[in-house]
């Protein structure tokens, strides 16, 4: 087990997993498919998903100090009330201005919610397994996003009565768990009455991370909107891609376990830097005109190289945040993180248009070294800066 109070984490996860399930069903799904025939142009739901996803990155900081303020319940509680206004709106009220305002409003409500749930993430983890807890906390939303963009959309097309009626349940749950979990405080990340504010250095260490953090979202999100281009491009289609996932899921999971337990045990780093490597390996070699004739052996570099550094970096995370302010520093953390995630598709683009499946690739093999020279640098500096002058 990964937590000391395991089912309270996994309500939180619950609630974390609803709460995807819905957003990504609504604005991938949802919206693009039964928004026309509601009255919604494609630009109204453009700006709708837009202004939620900008609230929520640029209120992930002040979304974690509230959890520091308020409790982690109570933080919790207006996302999912504001989701479920918005949902409502969404379906039985489609008008462009208050769906644009009510999903703004959902977007700064939201935002409290990851840094919540990683800070109890961390807090609640057995000792010596804290990386681990923190990545699998971060990967439990991976098939909730996956329905909400590849199951919802479907279903709107055939049953799209029901589609709603089960968005609107999970969203209705989820205000039930909030609801739920109102009244739970988290001694551990929570500084006591009377502690002093973690002095500037501190903040200095967790500043140090914000380059690194925006570069290791930026490289993946450079494949967003040039996928299907780029399979068009390499003769490929979706069901190619079935056995290299599959392996790389294997690999991934066995990476996170395994090296992840370098981690715990020794240093984040020793499971950051390989990670990086092996990812900027991986993408160079996509890189090379022909290689698409080693999907196989890709897709296990992939995953050994995704399992390696999500693990190193959240363990590298949760040792550098001041102590007494891990939810702020989660959430600011995590702001510039989703800044990597919006710039990284324009920059993907541009290199598609430039160069096409070669540059999206070398780009991202260039971001990920950059990433890793990046630490580096910034881990010979400290030991010069502990050492002194000889």
């Amino acid at each position: 087990m990964l937590w000391l109070r395991p089912l309270t984490m996994l309500r939180l996860l619950a609630l974390l997993t609803l709460c995807e399930t819905v957003r990504t069903g609504l604005f991938v799904s949802a919206l693009p498919v039964s928004g026309p025939g509601l009255g919604l142009s494609a630009a109204v739901i453009g700006v709708m998903a837009g202004v939620h996803y900008l609230a929520d990155a640029l209120a992930k900081g002040p979304g974690g100090l509230l959890v520091q303020r308020w409790g982690l319940g109570a933080a919790l509680l207006p996302g999912p009330l504001l989701g479920l206004l918005a949902l409502l709106l969404a379906r039985f009220w489609p008008y462009p201005a208050s769906g644009v305002l009510a999903c703004a409003a959902w977007g700064l409500g939201y935002a409290a919610l990851w840094p919540g749930v990683m800070s109890a993430s961390q807090a609640l983890a057995v000792p010596g397994r804290t990386a681990r807890a923190l990545t699998v906390s971060n990967l439990s939303v991976a098939p909730a996003i996956l329905t909400g963009a590849l199951i919802v959309g479907p279903l709107m097309r055939t049953h799209p009565d029901a589609t709603w009626n089960a968005l609107l349940a999970a969203q209705l749950l989820a205000a039930g768990l909030a609801l739920s979990l109102v009244r739970l405080r988290l001694s551990s990340p929570a500084a006591p009455p009377g502690t002093p504010v973690p002095a500037w250095r501190d903040w200095q260490r967790v500043a140090a991370l914000l380059p690194a953090a925006f570069v290791q979202t930026l490289a993946p999100a450079l494949l967003t909107t040039v996928l299907y281009p780029l399979l068009d491009r390499l003769n490929l289609s979706l069901r190619d891609l079935l056995l290299p996932g599959a392996l790389a899921l294997t690999t991934f999971g066995l990476s996170v376990w395994l090296i992840g337990r370098r981690a715990d045990r020794g240093h984040p780093r020793r499971a950051l830097l390989p990670g990086l490597l092996l990812l900027a390996v991986t993408f160079a070699l996509a890189a090379v005109p022909g290689m698409t004739a080693l999907l196989l052996p890709l897709g296990a570099l992939v995953g050994l190289g995704y399992g390696a550094f999500i693990t190193g970096w959240n363990g590298l995370v949760a040792r550098t945040l001041p102590e007494g302010q891990q939810a702020a520093a989660w959430g600011t953390v995590m702001a510039v993180e989703a800044l990597g995630y919006a710039i990284g598709p324009v920059l993907g683009g541009a290199a598609w248009q430039l160069a096409g499946v070669t540059g999206v690739f070398s780009l991202g093999a260039a971001v990920f070294l950059s990433a890793l020279l990046y630490d580096l640098a910034r881990h010979r500096s400290r030991r010069a800066a502990m050492t002194g002058p000889a």
